[in-house]
């Protein structure tokens, strides 16, 4: 049910010009650590790049 109601909540916001599409590559979200998404490296929520394979959102 949350689902439909984030896509009438896009639908909203789209017609009124905004964006709503959101960035596939980002960080993942694991507990309290970030998850990088290309290796799974697991990170604090102060990284900005993967120490493990380099990827920066």
């Amino acid at each position: 049910m949350a689902t439909s109601n984030d896509e009438l909540f896009d639908e909203f916001l789209s017609d009124r010009g905004h964006e709503t599409e959101t960035d596939s590559r980002n960080w993942e979200q694991d507990y309290n650590k970030k998850r990088c998404p290309d290796c799974g490296g697991l990170h604090g929520l102060d990284a900005v790049s993967c120490t493990v394979c380099g990827w920066q959102p």
